[in-house]
């Protein structure tokens, strides 16, 4: 099968791997020889029977993951087949038809909670950041991710934003540079902090600093880095703030990001709105598989 290029990557696929061996033993001790993995489906299904149904969305949102569920049903039994109907990225409604499933019964039941887990986490994120991205429409503010991702999920959880319509900030530490307070104390100064980071990883390397006053952010303007965080900023303070920088540097604006204070802050004429809710607080999108 041929994921999308963002998830054919060895994280994702250990991933995967992992929670189907959560499923399928404890992980500390062979279960009895007489039992192999799924103890329900093995006894009640017979070996040869076939089954068929389809995925299908029970709310209202964005669907992702959908290539995630179609690879993990093909790492338990490649003779399943899942023809996917509607891609990732597109709006849903309940009683929509994400996808069709056949093959070997014990095995589509040994994938199918493994397969809806990944399916029902990536396309809240994704139903979250649409709202996010909605509710900023016609400002130009763009919708920015965080770090803030459940462990071993970081690929997923971000490609589930982008789904969404959003945009993702650095990957991971190695990424970009991200000046904050610690920083600024351990360097002694935003301006030190800077020159350190351009000596350790070249001139050109992307750097974002945090700022929580104007007068930090008027120190750093002349510095040129990639872009300015205003941390915690009221949206008066924020309106100032892009009047002082006059398009010198892109703004980005974090905390206190949600969805009733999204659109205020996009209207203060910042580039950027980060939030961690995105990923940390989306709810499970409500699918499931029923057996015709």
């Amino acid at each position: 099968m041929s994921l999308p290029s963002e998830l054919n990557h060895p994280n994702v696929h250990k991933l995967l791997q992992l929670s189907l061996t959560e499923d399928l033993t404890d992980g500390t001790r062979r279960p009895r020889p007489a039992i192999k993995g799924d103890v329900t489906a093995y006894s009640t299904i017979p070996a040869n029977t076939m089954l068929s149904g389809r995925i299908i969305a029970k709310a209202t949102g964005v669907v992702a993951g959908l290539p995630i569920t179609k690879q993990i049903m093909e790492m338990v039994d490649d003779r399943i087949q899942m023809e996917i109907h509607i891609p990732d990225g597109s709006r849903v409604s309940p009683r929509d038809i994400l996808a069709t499933i056949s093959g070997p019964g014990r095995a589509i039941l040994v994938a199918e909670r493994p397969g809806l887990n990944f399916l029902g986490r990536l396309s809240g994120v994704a139903s979250l950041t649409r709202q996010f991205v909605d509710a900023v429409e016609g400002t130009g503010a763009i919708i920015l991710d965080t770090r803030k991702t459940a462990p071993g999920f970081r690929l997923l959880d971000k490609y589930a934003v982008t789904m969404g319509g959003g945009t993702n900030h650095r990957m991971g530490l190695y990424h970009q540079a991200m000046v904050k307070d610690n920083h600024v104390v351990g360097a002694g100064g935003l301006t030190q902090a800077v020159a350190s980071i351009r000596n350790y990883a070249g001139s050109d390397f992307p750097i974002i600093v945090e700022v929580e006053t104007l007068e930090q952010l008027r120190e750093v303007l002349p510095l040129k880095v990639h872009r300015i965080l205003l941390d915690n900023m009221d949206n008066d303070t924020m309106r100032e703030a892009v009047q002082i920088t006059n398009k010198q540097t892109p703004l980005e604006a974090s905390g206190n990001v949600n969805l009733s204070t999204v659109r205020g802050i996009a209207e203060t004429g910042v580039d950027y709105i980060s939030s961690g809710a995105l990923t940390h607080s989306a709810k499970t999108f409500d699918i499931s598989l029923e057996i015709n």
